[in-house]
């Protein structure tokens, strides 16, 4: 037996050690993925915050660069004089300076007035539209941010802006087929100040930089953000600039090592940041590879989307990283295993010691021994059954004494009864005939005094004796129960209204507290009110005068079964009290502390037995001196 207990442990503990091992690797993993790819969209959001500052930084620049020159010494006057040639070497030497590709002048009513480019001084007054001039001229303010151009106006500023901002469209995995061929509308940088000549707008100064093509924006977010970090020879993070779902400025590179100029978007990512206006920061396919990516709408001066702004990083990188952290917790959780299973086979040799010698103990308690020998109490769970052993055996011990004392208690019970009712039998008729023919004699008019008296105390002795009789019937023949659903406080009330009588003589009063809500019982009615007289007159007895009795009806659960509704009926006075020592002995028949003539013992006995049949139970609480309380519980619903 021993050696089958032993293998099943140590197979136990192999079975958990091998399926807590590959849980913890399956989960780990699991854990350790989603940590790191976490890690990685918490990367690309503050990626992506950045590079949205270093485009919003190279917005200002620019707006900054017209401000100064705007202000600048001589050229509100340059303006007024309309000297174009002063004006254009102004804007030359600030495109220089500011890295702008067009600057320009543009008049009150909207007629360009010069400009820096091969064709400085336009020769028609029919000039493209200029959106961020028009919005500038409209409010009066300086206006800043991206703006669309078309190539139109960008023809007119220089026809090799034209040329750059003209991006033939590449077919691209993931992305939605256009029938475009080419996009030759330019995304800017611009920025347009109004010049105010005694509170008038006297021209606006604009200029900007063309994003298509351009790789300033972009290469800067990637050697500032992402620190030129280089994975297998290729730069580990990404920045691009859209225009719509196209590639206008990028470093992602295609598979022949060129920028990806005119590649598109993937649905998904255009669906929910340029037709929802989402932000997006999930893994995504960009051109040829996968990346942790982050993707942001890029609005224009006049708040519609237009474009999207990107920054990723090489998923691979990431992938790399995780296997070789799964390759060493695999390692560590194998290794753990093992040295588990190599702990496993010498704890369940310690483990046999103290259950062999448990064993042992049961045996000797099975054969009737409550002391059994089971070594000294060791720590941990074995201590724990060690002491539930001891704790059991001497529950075992109290419960035989229990069985014992009970057994006992029903035999003296079933002795007494039949005893009782042989005596009762026996001596009710003779004392039937002794009390008529007392009564009889009392009823003569020739007694003397002396004789009269004799026969008084005859048949008041016997009318003692005859109360005992019937309380030993009682008791014995326990009278079947006549249950029917009863108010119980209605049947309270009704049994204290003729003992109130009996309180005020004696000096004591009789006070009943109702429950409120409670549920209608069954019980027998009579016998139920000769438990609650005997228990009340009982308190009248135990008390002096002055004394007082309380009689209360409360909803209570059953102290061994919570979920069994009940009601109590408690019955408190302030007498004497009950010592100790009786109160184990209260509910036996013939037990009284009353003096000799004026108890039988049998009332609380044919009491108990009554509640009893009932379902319920009966308690006594006494402090001597300072009186005793009587608690009778009963059921709501009867079996």
């Amino acid at each position: 037996m021993s050696y089958s207990i032993k293998t099943k442990l140590i197979a136990s503990f192999l079975s958990v050690s091998f399926l807590v091992g590959f849980v913890s690797i399956f989960i780990g993993g699991q854990l350790l993925h989603k940590s790191v790819l976490v890690e990685a969209r918490n990367r690309v959001r503050l990626d992506l915050n950045a590079a949205r500052e270093i485009y919003q930084t190279q917005i200002n620049f620019v707006k900054v660069a017209l401000n100064i020159t705007a202000i600048g010494p001589g050229f509100l006057s340059s303006v007024r004089e309309a000297d174009q040639s002063d004006l254009v070497g102004r804007m030359t030497r600030m495109a220089h300076h500011a890295n702008l590709d067009f600057a320009g002048i543009v008049t009150a009513d909207g007629r360009t007035f010069c400009r820096m480019g091969p064709n400085p001084i336009p020769k028609s007054f029919d000039e493209p539209d200029n959106p961020i001039v028009a919005l500038a001229l409209k409010r009066s303010v300086p206006i800043a941010g991206t703006v669309i151009f078309g190539h139109d106006f960008l023809y007119a500023q220089d026809p090799r802006l034209a040329a750059r901002a003209s991006i033939r469209l590449r077919p691209t995995p993931m992305a939605e087929v256009g029938t475009e061929q080419s996009e030759i509308a330019g995304m800017a940088l611009a920025a347009a100040i109004p010049v105010f000549d005694n509170g008038n707008v006297l021209a606006v100064l604009y200029g900007g930089r063309l994003l298509n093509q351009s790789d300033e924006i972009v290469d800067t977010v990637r050697d500032t953000v992402f620190k030129n970090e280089v994975y297998k020879g290729r730069s580990i993070g990404t920045a691009t600039v859209f225009f719509k779902d196209i590639r206008i400025s990028t470093n992602v590179t295609t598979l022949s090592d060129r920028r990806a100029i005119g590649t598109r978007v993937s649905k998904e990512v255009k669906k929910h940041v340029l037709e929802k206006g989402q932000r997006w920061t999930e893994r995504a396919f960009v051109v040829n590879d996968w990346y942790v990516t982050a993707y942001d709408s890029i609005e224009d001066i006049h708040g519609d989307r237009v474009g999207m702004l990107y920054v990723g990083v090489l998923e691979a990188k990431y992938i790399d990283d995780l296997k070789k952290i799964i390759s060493v917790f695999i390692l560590m959780t194998l290794l753990g295993m093992a040295f588990a299973v190599c702990l496993g086979y010498a704890m369940a040799n310690n483990i046999m010691k103290p259950v062999r010698r448990l064993i042992k103990a049961s045996k000797k308690v099975s054969k009737g021994s409550l002391s059994p020998d089971i070594g000294p109490i060791l720590k941990g769970e074995f201590g724990v059954l060690q002491v539930n052993f001891k704790e059991m055996v001497a529950a075992i011990g109290r419960r035989r004494a229990e069985s014992q004392d009970k057994l006992l208690y029903s035999e003296k019970q079933a002795s007494i009864g039949r005893l009782a009712a042989g005596v009762a039998h026996e001596i009710n008729n003779p004392l039937t005939g002794v009390l008529t023919f007392t009564h009889m004699l009392l009823h003569r008019d020739d007694l003397a005094k002396e004789t009269r008296s004799d026969l008084k105390t005859i048949a008041d002795s016997t009318e003692r004796v005859r109360q005992i009789v019937k309380g030993l019937l009682d008791f014995s023949r326990q009278t079947a129960l006549n249950p029917e659903p009863t108010d119980i406080n209605e049947l309270v009330h009704l049994t204290l209204g003729p003992l109130e009588n009996q309180a005020l003589v004696k000096g004591s009063s009789l006070v009943f507290q109702p429950g409120n809500d409670l549920p209608a019982i069954t019980l027998d009615r009579s016998q139920f009110q000769s438990v609650l007289m005997n228990i009340v007159i009982n308190g009248l007895d135990a008390t002096e005068q002055g004394g007082e009795i309380i009689v209360l009806t409360e909803n209570r659960a059953s102290e061994k079964d919570c979920r069994k509704n009940g009601i109590e009926i408690a019955v408190a006075d302030n007498g004497c009290g009950i010592p100790r020592e009786h109160l184990k002995r209260l509910f036996d028949p013939f037990f009284t502390t009353k003096e000799v003539g004026r108890g039988t013992g049998m009332g609380l006995a044919v009491s108990f037995g009554i509640i009893k049949r009932h379902g319920g139970n009966i308690k006594v609480e006494s402090r001597m001196g300072k009186g005793s309380t009587f608690r009778i519980w009963l059921p709501v619903e009867r079996n």
